[in-house]
């Protein structure tokens, strides 16, 4: 549905993407990470034709993004950061309005104002004033109008940005709904966001792909946690002599403890090293006081990858 190949874009001296390259396949829902400035905005303005890159190709469905960027925005449908909202307009209106432009047949437009209206619960609500609408109201008509002319893909960029808690479960809910029908790619700087709604992550940080992976395999590690009631001399260089351990680490020392983190190799990733550590320890008499596999989440990956630049 979506491939990017080498897209870069500068503004004057500031390098706002370099060499992106990924593609999302039909009925994924992928959310692009990143801190604010990583390039996400500029991504998806290169996306939906609203902008040029100076390098690289775009492709949706298969359609050369520069080459017919009119029948590439036919496909998508799109809700930027702030919905393009006329408040002295009803929700009715408003809707009827973008059906004309969107180019939907007269005799086709009742029936996908009505779709996109339940879709984004709106149907108690069609004569109020867009002007009189919470914000959470007002990204559901920003959906809605987004989702009115039935697109293949789906691109939303901080969906549920400025949002109470209870807004942003509803437009949570109200994406996983449209996941169904349409492919989607969201931005957002909110990791908690990702994990919400995704099974895979783009994650940008300064205008490059730095990761591009399903959240399993992102938090996936072969990494092990062991505390001893004391450190035991001898110890770290035992541990790191077990198959598949990379490095040995003394992370800390809180109330005499001696807190190891073993490194599992890479090509190893997401193996399991606590059954040999513990065999090692038990053999030997360590006072053992805690032993795990090490969790990682997606946050502890964000901050590996942000303070690696």
């Amino acid at each position: 549905m979506i491939k990017t190949a080498g897209i870069s874009k500068s503004y004057g001296s500031i390098q706002a993407l370099n060499d992106v390259s990924f593609s999302i396949g039909e009925g994924e829902i992928v959310g692009l990470l990143g801190p604010n400035g990583a390039g996400k905005t500029t991504t998806i303005k290169i996306l939906t034709g609203y902008l040029q890159p100076d390098n690289g190709s775009v492709s949706i469905d298969g359609l050369d993004v520069l080459a017919e960027p009119k029948k590439v925005q036919s496909r998508i449908g799109y809700l930027p950061e702030t919905a393009p909202l006329y408040p002295e307009l009803s929700i009715q209106s408003y809707l009827a309005m973008m059906a004309d432009l969107r180019g939907i047949p007269e005799e086709r437009q009742q029936r996908h104002i009505s779709e996109a209206v339940y879709a984004a619960g709106l149907e108690k609500h069609l004569t109020r004033q867009i002007g009189e609408l919470s914000k959470g109201f007002r990204q559901r008509v920003g959906l809605a109008q987004a989702i009115l002319h039935l697109p293949k893909l789906l691109i939303l960029d901080e969906p549920t940005i400025g949002l109470d808690p209870t807004q942003i479960v509803e437009i949570r809910s109200l994406i996983r709904r449209l996941s169904k029908v349409s492919t989607i790619l969201f931005s957002t700087h909110i990791l908690s966001e990702v994990e919400a709604l995704c099974d895979r992550a783009i994650i940008l940080i300064n205008g490059q792909v730095r990761a591009d992976a399903y959240l399993s395999e992102l938090a996936s590690s072969s990494d092990a946690i062991l505390v001893l009631e004391k450190n035991i001399p001898g110890a770290a260089g035992r541990l790191e002599a077990l198959e598949g351990v990379e490095a040995v680490s003394l992370e800390s020392s809180r109330e005499g403890h001696a807190h190891f983190r073993i490194h599992g190799e890479k090509r190893v990733s997401g193996s399991d090293l606590c059954p040999l550590i513990y065999n090692l320890a038990h053999e030997n008499n360590w006072p053992l006081r805690e032993l795990q596999h090490d969790a990682r989440t997606l946050e502890t990956v964000f901050n590996e990858l942000a303070t690696a630049v």
